[in-house]
């Protein structure tokens, strides 16, 4: 590898959706998976296959599918992590990577493994040894790598380097680290691990202290050749370092970082950005860095005009370079299904016969409510249909009353089968009553935790995407999206998601 190449690894699909409320559904991950190869990223670590037979079932659909990038599979050094990791990567063949993990800090050796330095070092090694007998390519990663003692860090690289690791992983678990230390120790590994030449420096930094991506790009400068990071900055706690960030960064400033080679289509950045944030059901806030909605805003007068004489006295980026254009020509209730496919196509999506039956079937219903229908309203379509799952129950008609100064009422009728169950109820709202009336036909009784509507597109006729976040059993966050012109049945749906989703 070409001393100046940065290995992208991308670990939306496993660390990122560790986020409370951020799980996806399989066909959800591999339509991500699909755009992080159309993006370019080098590593997909597609999931944790252990975990669970969902987990497994997605890495191994990821592993056939996804061309391009290397497809990873996250295990412990455990042989039966190993074992299952290998089995879901194994359509994947020489593009398949296995990543072992061991946790190496004196606080994590102590009290999580009861285990001394030389403990860890041999089941390091068996672990590295397993996994290098069913893949060529193996990464190791020192878990709390930055609370680890320096000396015993670099004792056991050597180690699992010697073992058959092609890369080593050092991880900011917790967010602990801050640039200088953290490149200091980048450099002292380089000065101290006799055989590290023969593996990729690979840095995994979270955001707990908000340096996530300060932190990886002075580990990449002090020599690391792989960054990894999640779309967006998703991810357990605080989240994980950005990468479209970390991307950009070493794309604006090639004087400081050198001219670092990268495999990416910039353009595809936002596109990404957008698809990671509908399916997992996180939103980006506005000020977020590269594809925030304020990114490239300029609400001074003074920044006004600077940038309308010469656009690089207030913006370092050109923001088309990322995908901030204007769509395509909106289409109409008009275009024909012809023009719908095509438009899918060039939007990335490869999709059924029956699904792009239902797509325009939707599409021909909202094109009677609105006039133009534009690319996010295709995507938020799309994106409906592969959200889609296995439904329990099914919305077959609601209404409300809610006049002013009265008690908000609501009747649901749902079909379950071929049962048709009616109730109502009321509530503190429209909404709220909808809710409430879903809750006494299933059984079931959630929580609301999250309640968010979003325009997909500007207007007084825009569709609305409405996201909420569910507790139905005091312990897991289920999500449920719906979207429609209607914002009171895209509520309904949404929670209606939610249910089902709960009951699988």
């Amino acid at each position: 590898m070409a001393e100046n190449r940065l290995i992208i690894f991308d670990t939306t699909l496993r660390d990122g959706e560790q986020c409370p409320g951020a799980s996806m559904t399989a066909r959800q991950k591999l339509e991500v998976a699909k755009q992080l190869a159309r993006l370019g990223v080098d590593v997909i670590e597609a999931g944790f296959p252990v975990i669970s037979q969902g987990d497994y079932q997605s890495v191994r659909e990821i592993a056939s599918q996804v061309k391009g990038p290397k497809i990873c599979g996250l295990s412990r050094c455990l042989p039966k992590d190993i074992e299952a990791a290998a089995s879901a990567l194994e359509p994947a063949g020489s593009a398949a990577r296995i990543h072992v993990f061991l946790a190496t800090s004196q606080i994590h050796r102590r009290y999580k493994l009861a285990k001394d330095e030389e403990e860890i070092i041999q089941i390091a090694v068996n672990g590295v040894r397993l996994a290098k007998s069913f893949v060529e390519d193996v990464e190791f990663s020192a878990e709390d790598a930055s609370r680890t003692e320096p000396e015993f860090l670099a004792r056991i690289l050597q180690q699992v380097i010697e073992a058959g690791a092609t890369t080593v992983n050092i991880p900011d678990t917790v967010g602990y680290a801050v640039p200088e230390e953290f490149a200091s120790l980048i450099r002292y590994l380089f000065e101290n691990v006799p055989n590290i030449h023969k593996a990729i420096v690979s840095v995994h930094c979270h955001n707990d202290l908000g340096l996530a991506v300060s932190n990886s790009l002075a580990a990449i400068k002090a020599g690391a050749r792989q960054v990894e990071g999640t779309i967006n900055g998703i991810g357990e706690r605080a989240g994980n370092a950005s990468l479209e960030e970390i991307i950009m960064a070493i794309h604006t400033r090639p004087d400081f970082f050198g001219k670092m080679e990268l495999g990416i289509q910039l353009k595809e950045i936002l596109r990404t950005s957008r698809l990671v944030s509908r399916m997992s059901g996180l939103a980006v806030q506005r000020n977020k860095a590269i594809v925030g909605e304020n990114a490239f805003a300029h609400a001074a007068g003074i920044h006004q005009d600077g940038i309308l004489k010469k656009r690089e006295t207030y913006e370092i980026i050109d923001p088309k370079i990322i995908g901030w254009e204007q769509s395509e020509l909106p289409l109409t209730k008009h275009s024909g299904r012809a023009a719908l496919e095509n438009r899918l196509r060039m939007l990335g999506f490869e999709l059924e016969k029956d699904e792009i039956d239902n797509i325009f079937s939707q599409f021909k219903d909202i094109g009677d409510k609105k006039k133009f229908i534009y690319d996010d309203d295709l995507i938020a379509l799309v994106e409906g249909q592969i959200s889609r799952i296995k439904e329990t129950y099914q919305l077959e008609y609601m209404a409300v009353a809610d006049c002013s100064g009265g008690i908000p009422m609501a009747t649901i009728k749902l079909r379950r089968g071929q049962e048709l169950l009616v109730d109502a109820s009321t509530g503190d709202g429209a909404v709220d009553a909808a809710m409430k009336a879903v809750d006494r036909i299933t059984g079931l009784h959630g929580h609301l935790v999250e309640y968010e509507v979003r325009s997909v597109t500007e207007g007084k006729d825009a569709i609305g995407e409405v996201t909420v976040k569910v507790n139905f059993d005091s312990k897991h966050l289920v999500t449920g999206k719906a979207a429609s012109t209607d914002v009171f049945e895209a509520s309904i749906r949404a929670y209606l998601n939610a249910v089902n989703k709960a009951l699988l």
